[in-house]
């Protein structure tokens, strides 16, 4: 009798090229990699290498990327662009999605979710992880939007845009580094079967017209900054980065290194144990939406 093949986890590549320093990415790579491998599913690292997309890393290539300096970030927007021209770049959120989808991935892990960030209103600056979420069916886990965002108006565009809002065994929303971030979650499940269900019921209802699900499973108890310490960092971080002139995709990677600065490594540590908590749930989730209903 032939054995079922392993469901796979997708996992983005902007947290080894922008979102984490080297050698702490190798280390979370290899690591998350092997936390989905003893949970049964296999882990498809997702990259963009010399123009050609790659969904599932060999470990030369992953500690090749984890050093690259040279890397784009890729979304929605520029991930043809890189195809076409040969480049090299690590997939966001959105990036990752689409490609993940293409691959017939249903579960993605990450640590955040971009979303509205601070300023907005003037700056009109929003991470197109928010429009990828409403049109494209995978479920991704994560600890929550990045607390670095505006979370009130990041959790009312997913709201207007259709986007279920899972907390993991919590009814409040969770912000990366912390558990807490005094937002009510707008769904609550509690266990990687509740999950899977409901998204087999959202195929059946919405056919085609499905987009994506966002599960926020709060950083372990251990690991986390809490929010009321991590608000006064934060606040730091981003007053450098307006005095500096940063905008763009470069905002979100100067804040978390700048957090890394702040906090003398902690929010690092935190990182790293979120990433590693959410790919062992993602892979719990994979393998149910997998098994017979």
């Amino acid at each position: 009798m032939t054995a079922q093949p392993r469901p796979r986890v997708a996992l983005e590549s902007t947290i080894l090229t922008h979102g984490m320093p080297y050698p702490q990415n190798l280390e979370m790579a290899r690591s998350v990699e092997a936390i989905i491998r003893a949970e049964g599913a296999e882990p498809a690292t997702i990259a963009v290498l010399g123009g050609e997309i790659r969904v599932g890393l060999d470990d030369a290539e992953i500690d090749a990327l984890a050093q690259a300096t040279d890397a784009r970030k890729l979304s929605r927007a520029d991930l043809a662009y890189a195809t076409a021209r040969g480049l090299t770049g690590g997939t966001t959120v959105a990036a990752t999605m689409i490609l993940a989808r293409r691959a017939g991935i249903d579960v993605f892990a990450t640590g955040g979710v971009g979303g509205v960030h601070q300023g907005a209103e003037t700056s009109f600056d929003e991470s197109a992880d928010l429009a990828e979420l409403s049109r494209t069916d995978v479920i991704v886990v994560s600890a929550g939007p990045k607390a670095i965002l505006d979370l009130p108006k990041t959790l009312e565009r997913l709201e207007s845009l259709g986007v279920p809002v899972v907390g993991y065994g919590t009814d409040e929303l969770p912000a990366f580094w912390s558990r807490s971030s005094g937002l009510r979650s707008p769904l609550r499940l509690d266990s990687p079967a509740e999950i899977a269900d409901f998204e087999r019921a959202r195929r059946a209802l919405h056919g085609a017209d499905l987009g994506g699900m966002l599960v926020a499973n709060p950083v372990p108890a251990e690991a986390e900054i809490p929010a009321a310490e991590m608000a006064g960092f934060i606040a730091a971080a981003q007053a450098d980065a307006a005095a500096a002139g940063i905008t763009g995709k470069a905002v979100t990677p100067y804040l978390l290194q700048r957090e890394l600065e702040l906090t003398a490594g902690r929010s690092l540590d935190t990182n790293i144990a979120l990433v590693e908590h959410n790919a062992r749930l993602a892979a719990r989730i994979a393998l149910a939406l997998s098994a017979e209903s």
